[in-house]
């Protein structure tokens, strides 16, 4: 419906937008090529618009050699994007190429607001406006005193409101990475930890706030926001460590679901033989017993009373990534992955932990085909799950990641 006011560029903005699905689905996340005349016209305005986010200021030629596209093609849709308020002319670019300067274009990252929330802390819900570049323009947290079912929903209601009162562009859509099991309707299967079971999330917040929501895992989030604005090269898994142990796949371009939402689920994988700590799904030795932060850190505290403090703290990170490995050599044996990221606290996860990771994976696959597996931890750090609840939204908004 056209608002009193409202501008020509807004509107057909208003249209293309509306005729973009809201939710993460098992479609690539960036389009990367041409397609028949019949589809052509709404993938290549993805196309373009894909080219100018990933790569920044780009001339007219530039884009059409990137893509290939006609240069008609590309002027065309630049100038539907341009009066759509999409797309910008950043001015002339400097250098001794000879002829007229190329006039660059850019995505207009200011356009548009997003709002992104991370309920994966035991300790704080976290909210943050953004912009299309993913750069945080506000945050809010807010302590959460361990509630549960409708109290905790009831704190999110609360946080996202605050949120909305402090955005100042048009809002794109609202992103959540939960955690637990979240389905592709962003309905919540199960988050022992918030009591939550078959919750409708997306569409709760969707009726409430009358904007687009999506709503997925939190590891699923890191891993676009490692897609979209970390250092990630191609096939990507990662690992999410806090106050449990989860996985976001990304393999050919598409985020891994799993046919019952449950990839990347592998905190509760018993890793060895030998028993182990009780977890609280009711097995012994299952992964979280050895790398969930709160048991890590727990052990770590009582190595300060060891003889030997530093030492024993080296042989507790070390057998958490010796546990590690073991979880992770089969699946990146079996999907031939060429990278794995951790995310999560840089004092728990960094040095011998990760070596020990890397060591155990090697040590249990062929070097022929793994031995060049990358190992690394990401350089998002606290606000990756946020930035990943914003790509979220331009992915299903905009069709760019």
């Amino acid at each position: 419906m056209t608002q009193p006011g409202e501008t020509g560029a807004a509107r057909s903005r208003a249209s293309f937008l509306s005729q973009r699905s809201a939710g993460v689905s098992g479609r690539p996340l960036r389009p990367n090529s041409k397609v028949l005349p019949e589809h052509a016209r709404g993938h290549n305005r993805a196309l373009v618009l894909q080219t100018l986010f990933t790569a920044g200021q780009q001339s007219r030629a530039d884009v059409a050699r990137s893509t290939g596209l006609t240069r008609v093609t590309v002027s065309d849709l630049v100038t539907e994007l341009m009066a759509e308020a999409l797309v910008v002319e950043t001015g002339q670019r400097d250098g001794p190429r000879p002829g007229k300067p190329a006039i660059l274009l850019d995505i207009d990252r200011a356009a548009f607001q997003i709002v992104g929330i991370d309920l994966s802390d035991s300790e704080v819900f976290r909210g943050a406006v953004l912009d299309l570049g993913g750069t945080i323009l506000h945050r809010v947290e807010l302590p959460i005193a361990g509630s549960a079912g409708e109290a905790a929903l009831q704190q999110v209601f609360s946080l996202i409101e605050d949120l909305l009162a402090v955005v100042t562009a048009p809002l794109l859509g609202i992103g959540v990475g939960s955690p637990g099991i979240v389905d592709l309707a962003g309905s919540v299967v199960s988050a022992p930890n918030l009591h939550w079971t078959g919750l409708p999330l997306q569409a709760k917040l969707s009726e409430r706030f009358g904007v687009p929501v999506v709503v997925t895992n939190d590891a699923n989030a890191a891993v676009l926001a490692e897609h979209s604005y970390g250092d990630a090269q191609g096939d990507l898994m990662l690992v999410r460590v806090g106050r449990g142990v989860g996985a976001g796949l990304l393999l050919g371009g598409t985020l891994l679901h799993g046919s019952r939402f449950a990839a990347g689920e592998i905190g509760h994988v018993v890793v060895g033989t030998d028993g182990g700590e009780l977890c609280s799904c009711g097995k012994h030795g299952c992964l979280e017993t050895w790398l969930a932060a709160p048991r890590l850190e727990a052990k770590l505290r009582q190595a300060d009373d060891d003889a030997d403090p530093a030492a024993r703290r080296a042989v507790i990170l070390r057998e958490a990534g010796t546990r590690l490995g073991i979880a992770l050599a089969p699946i990146v044996g079996a999907l031939n992955l060429s990278e794995v990221v951790l995310s999560g606290p840089d004092s728990l996860l960094g040095g011998s932990l990760t070596e020990a990771t890397l060591e155990t994976i090697r040590g249990r696959t062929m070097d022929r085909f793994h031995g060049g597996l990358a190992l690394r931890l990401s350089t998002l750090g606290n606000d990756i799950v946020l930035r990943g609840a914003a790509v979220m939204v331009i992915s299903s908004r905009l069709g760019v990641s």
